[in-house]
């Protein structure tokens, strides 16, 4: 059968999980009367939850061209578009010979687009560009394409890659076309230029079996899972394999005990796979991501692309607080271990060290999501952890000096908020690199910007444009370090003691700031209740009850108190939210924020010491 693999690239929101559903539904893949959710490549709860694709994911559909000719399978890889998850889309694309890059009418080419695409350009991959939600009543598609050959351009594609074919497409109503005013019809020109434009696999059939493993999986009854594309030669079942690190050491001999294709949602058995092939194969239990697999005659190593370095950290720790232990099911640091050290290993953009103390972890990653969609797996499986304020991971250039990773943001915000943005950036210590208008009323502003300067600026932004703003960020460059940039700068309520919260006690408090708890629940010595309306830092006690006498107030003074239901935080906003001396309390049930120490005099002492630091 004729084969094709090729990867659907896109900025996230831009369509590519719907644009699949389509091809899956005019290929045939799904029976005319099969129910199917939308976006059904989006198949984890958290992918389903925000809406945005987290993990890349083969798939495969079979395309019978009009007229009869040949059937030719088609396999897509959908990837993430979101840059924290990038180290997914670097990897895979060692696995495909062609890419799609989709692109929204109105919005154009954005930050991630430039890194994926870059990426892809470097590694010769031909792209064939789709304008996609073309029907968008904003839609401005030439100024569009003008943008992506720019991009092209500035990412130095060859003469080959700039004389890219254009489709233009609503994957949302399933049709594609070449006419840029075309409303209706199908994805048939997709396919016949996915068919015409990328080649098939130029891969030797003739050699020994061997697969470069690009994505790692379980199962609870065939173990590890290990998918990637099948680089030379045939493999059958129960074929004696073997697994090689990068040095072309063997760390592990066995079975493909089972070999598995794709055919769109699932995983089908197979006897044998061939050069070109992506396949899902099982029988080996300690080789990862970047191994190959090969035929035991075979001795060198299938080189793996090189994936950029971590740029954020958070400090990991056993859960000390006096709530420890209620709420989740999993809480030493051996099973914390145990489980960071699995996600290392098939999340290669994740990076993992044990602290001296043994009882925190420092997890490294590419940004405050993907560490965030870490952490909501993780309590969501039962555990309790403490987490510290993400920090960035400084570096030294060639005269010694300090550099910090520095992020081009890409804003979208209506015209009259883009003086209070540009402020605020400003004092974060950013860059304005462009400003131009995009039409409907916005403006679009590019700055160059220290990452630690936007830990925890996103929900602030959101504030400031009244939620209207959009704001796109991605890894630049390492540059000079920029010295102090101003943090928080608002103190907070810190319980004076254990029990629960009262509405007789919250009542006065909520004319000190804003209340990160209610009436009823419970508290500890050094938890945060609340934001202090000014700078310092202010211990109270929330859990003070009405004294109960036979008197009664005189004038009606025994009102009920009301009280404004407090601000919660999720998970993501609480991580931006903490300072240095604070930390996250996440379980299974609840986030509450605490100070990393809990007793007061101890609080003092940390002061002074890192004051005369």
């Amino acid at each position: 059968m004729n084969l094709r693999n090729v990867a659907i690239i896109a900025h996230v929101d831009h369509g590519k999980t719907t644009l699949v559903d389509q091809l899956f539904r005019q290929s045939g893949t799904f029976r005319d009367n099969q129910r199917v959710e939308e976006r059904a490549m989006d198949s984890n709860d958290l992918e389903k939850e925000r809406g945005i694709t987290i993990l890349a994911k083969p798939t495969s559909v079979e395309w019978a061209p009009p007229g009869g000719g040949e059937p030719v399978r088609i396999n897509i890889v959908d990837t993430p578009g979101h840059a924290d998850f990038g180290g997914e889309v670097e990897r895979i694309l060692s696995m495909v010979d062609g890419v799609i890059l989709l692109v929204d009418s109105s919005e154009g080419a954005m930050p991630q687009t430039k890194f994926v695409t870059g990426k892809a350009l470097k590694l010769g991959l031909r792209p064939i560009v789709v304008v996609n939600k073309i029907d968008r009543s904003d839609a401005r598609v030439q100024e569009v394409l003008d943008e992506v050959f720019d991009l092209f351009v500035t990412l130095e594609a060859n003469d080959e890659q700039l004389d890219f074919p254009v489709l233009y497409a609503s994957g949302r109503n399933g049709y594609a076309s070449d006419d840029a005013d075309a409303r209706e019809g199908t994805l048939q020109p997709l396919f016949e230029k996915i068919v015409e434009h990328v080649p098939p696999p130029a891969l030797d059939q003739d050699a020994p079996f061997s697969f470069l493993v690009t994505l790692l999986d379980r199962d609870n009854f065939l173990g590890r899972i290990l998918t990637g594309r099948v680089q030379s030669g045939t493999v059958k079942l129960n074929q004696p394999i073997h697994a090689l690190d990068a040095e072309g050491k063997v760390i592990e001999t066995g079975r493909a005990s089972k070999i598995m294709t794709f055919q769109g949602l699932e995983r089908v058995p197979t006897d044998e796979a061939r050069a070109g092939d992506i396949i899902s194969l099982a029988g080996l239990t300690v080789a990862t991501v970047s191994n190959t697999i090969a035929d035991t005659s075979v001795s060198t190593p299938i080189q793996a692309q090189p994936i950029d370095p971590p740029t954020l950290s958070m400090r990991f720790a056993v859960n000390d607080s006096p709530m420890a232990g209620r709420e989740g099911s999993k809480v030493t640091s051996r099973m914390i271990r145990d489980r960071l050290e699995r996600e290392a290993e098939s999340n290669v953009a994740i990076k993992v060290t044990e602290s001296e103390d043994k009882d925190s972890f420092e997890v490294a990653g590419r940004g405050e999501l993907q560490l965030g969609v870490l952490i909501e797996t993780m309590r969501r499986e039962g555990f309790e952890l403490g987490i510290s304020r993400p920090r960035v991971l400084f570096g030294e250039d060639e005269s010694g000096k300090k550099t910090e990773p520095y992020e081009t943001v890409v804003i979208d915000v209506d015209d009259e908020f883009s003086g209070t943005v540009v402020d605020k950036m400003n004092q974060r210590k950013a860059e304005m690199t462009d400003m131009r208008p995009s039409g409907g009323g916005k403006t679009r502003i590019t700055f160059s910007a220290p990452s630690r300067g936007l830990i925890g600026y996103h929900g602030e932004f959101l504030s400031d444009t009244r939620g209207t703003g959009i704001m796109n960020r991605l890894f630049e460059k390492y540059g000079p370090h920029k010295g102090n940039i101003e943090g928080r700068k608002n103190g907070v309520l810190i319980s004076n003691g254990n029990g629960e919260a009262q509405s007789y006690a919250l009542g006065p408090l909520e004319e000190r700031g804003i209340l990160f708890v209610g009436h009823g629940e419970a508290l500890y010595e050094g938890m945060i209740v609340g934001e202090n309306a000014k700078t310092e830092d202010l211990e109270v006690n929330p859990m003070k009850a009405k004294q109960l006498t036979n008197f009664r107030a005189s004038g009606g003074k025994d009102d009920a108190v009301r009280l404004t239901p407090p601000k919660k935080m999720t998970l993501e906003q609480a991580i931006a939210y903490i300072d240095d001396d604070e930390m996250v309390e996440v379980t299974p049930t609840k986030i509450r924020l605490r100070k990393r120490h809990l007793d007061p005099h101890e609080r003092k002492r940390a002061s002074r010491a890192k004051h005369a630091a």
